[in-house]
């Protein structure tokens, strides 16, 4: 196995794109194993025939729509009307509009570009230093990939069985209790009088329609997530229900969508879908090359020394999950890893639910940390900040995310109480 671990990280320290590193390096472990090459091409396949995975493109191209069709702009307008009143108003609405936005996007990535070219624009305007204004920014942002419809829980449902109802609904706490450290971050940063009153000025539209257009945007994540519950359709589906609401929103009730745009987005959604699929396809050769080199006897050995400890393993696993996310792609380290550590979780009476939140959220970190921070560099680019000062404005925040961690792993409530409410 550590052949396989350092061919997948020196493809990785190169250059080599995350897939084709995966994939090769599971290579390395075929071969060490002694298996016919010809199985690669079978495995490729198995590993994306799956019916959750349609669900993918469908919640992408949702995404992809409802970000360029006006949307933005609607959600910052509601968020910064209910914070205008405060002192740091604004950047409450950086982090109030991420969770909107989450249940629209699901995607870290997106948030960040979208909502960090209005916010580093504005918000040092208002008297906020661009590093501070990036950092809230960065921070906010990863409450993306948690918050439902999240294409995470689709990836951790696809591999470890889990219901995908029940990873939605068990991502609006861990997701929330994300939104409000960062709020607090916020909060002790006014008390101390070091940040500005708001001084956006009153939205052109009337309020009225303001909290129309508000409720129909919101709508999305309860349409898609309400019906689950209710068993009205499955994820799969749920995911083309979304791309025809986010048309209509986009295209007929907002009206800043045309043919060409829709096109664009469709072709967007495309070219994303199939890096995800790819990947996909070659991580199921490296775990494929993984068991057969005896990695689940390796993690089970590992998961005893902590029997009658699940406290303990789930900060080993937060810790664990803390230092993969700063080197490898989020998706991949679900894909490898999830169907290790769900059956040691199991044998320690941790909830599946309480389990993967830990891991989703924990990786999710990982984005806003070198040295393969994506949501770092996305934000650097498009405030045209530099590292060093970002990373000192964004300090606080992480630990406050880190303190939110610790509280995941201490109140498996926060994970479970919504799917055993609302999904018995």
């Amino acid at each position: 196995m550590i052949w396989v671990a350092i061919a997948g990280l020196g493809l990785l320290l190169i250059g080599v794109p995350v897939a084709f590193s995966l994939g090769l390096a599971g290579l390395v472990g075929v071969w060490i194993a002694d298996i016919p090459f010809s199985i690669v091409a079978t495995r490729l396949f198995t590993g994306v025939d799956s019916f959750v995975f349609l669900a993918v493109p469908f919640y992408i191209l949702a995404a992809e729509i409802m970000s360029q069709g006006g949307i933005t702009t609607r959600l910052i307008s509601i968020a910064s009307g209910a914070t205008r009143w405060l002192r740091g108003g604004t950047a409450y609405a950086n982090i109030g509009t991420s969770v909107l936005f989450a249940g629209i996007s699901g995607s870290a990535v997106a948030d960040a570009a979208a909502l960090g070219r209005v916010f580093m624009q504005e918000m040092p305007k208002e008297g906020y230093t661009r590093p501070y204004a990036a950092a809230v920014t960065v921070a906010s942002s990863i409450i993306g990939p948690i918050i439902p419809p999240s294409g995470l829980a689709i990836l951790i449902g696809a591999v470890t069985g889990v219901s995908i109802i029940d990873l939605f609904l068990a991502g609006v706490g861990p997701g929330l209790l994300l939104g409000l450290a960062c709020a607090g971050v916020v909060f002790i940063g006014a008390l101390r009088g070091k940040l500005p009153k708001p001084r956006i000025g009153e939205s052109s539209q009337s309020r009225v329609r303001m909290i129309v257009e508000g409720m129909a945007v919101a709508t999305l994540p309860f349409i898609i997530v309400g019906g689950m519950v209710l068993g009205a359709y499955t994820a799969t589906e749920g995911g083309g229900i979304a791309v025809a609401y986010a048309i209509f929103l986009s295209v007929v009730v907002f009206r800043k969508m045309d043919m060409a745009g829709l096109w664009q987005a469709f072709m967007r959604a495309a070219r994303t879908s199939a890096t995800i699929y790819l990947l996909v396809a070659a991580a199921t050769i490296l775990s494929y090359a993984l068991n057969l080199l005896g990695i689940s006897g390796f993690v089970r050995d590992a998961a005893m020394i902590f029997e009658g400890q699940p406290l303990n393993f789930l900060f080993a696993l937060a810790v664990l999950m803390l230092i993969l996310g700063t080197f490898l792609d989020i998706g991949a380290a679900i894909l490898i890893f999830m169907p290790l550590i769900m059956p040691a979780a199991a044998a320690l009476g941790i909830d599946p639910l309480q389990a993967s939140m830990v891991v989703v959220v924990t990786l999710a970190i990982g984005l806003v940390t070198p040295p393969v921070g994506v949501v770092l560099f996305v934000v650097m680019r498009v405030g045209n900040i530099r590292m060093i000062p970002l990373m000192r404005a964004l300090v606080p925040f992480l630990l406050a995310q880190l303190v939110a961690v610790v509280i995941l792993c201490l109140v498996p409530e926060i994970s479970t109480w919504l799917p055993k409410v609302l999904n018995p």
